[in-house]
């Protein structure tokens, strides 16, 4: 069903690490894609002071089910004390990609042979 998949948002700073992040998430089979957008402005309220940085914001493509891992490896490589984290359902959308994200996210098939 289509319902099952999603897009999850989250910024990082504009440095080098988005790169390193997108690509870990992606072997792990935790997103089927990750698009980092180029740098950008953040203003944003913080502890009572506006504040301006400059980001890029993570595009992940994943499924609902992966939310929950995908969220708490996010958590163990992000830098930032409260990370951007948003998940956006995706409602309708071509059915062959749909199914590659599903594929792309699934369990890596097993690779011993049986003796």
């Amino acid at each position: 069903m289509k319902d099952e998949y999603v897009i999850a948002l989250t910024t990082l700073p504009a440095d080098d690490r988005a790169p390193g992040i997108a690509r870990t998430l992606v072997e792990e089979r935790l997103a089927a894609c990750v698009n980092i957008l180029p740098a950008m402005t953040s203003v944003y309220r913080w502890k009572d002071a506006v504040e301006q940085d400059p980001e890029h914001q993570l595009v992940m493509k994943t499924t609902r089910a992966r939310i929950p891992a995908l969220w708490k490896r996010l958590r163990e490589l992000h830098p930032y004390d409260v990370p951007e984290f948003i998940v956006v359902p995706v409602i309708d959308g071509h059915e062959a990609y749909l199914t590659w994200i599903g594929e792309s996210t699934a369990a890596a098939p097993a690779t011993g042979e049986s003796r």
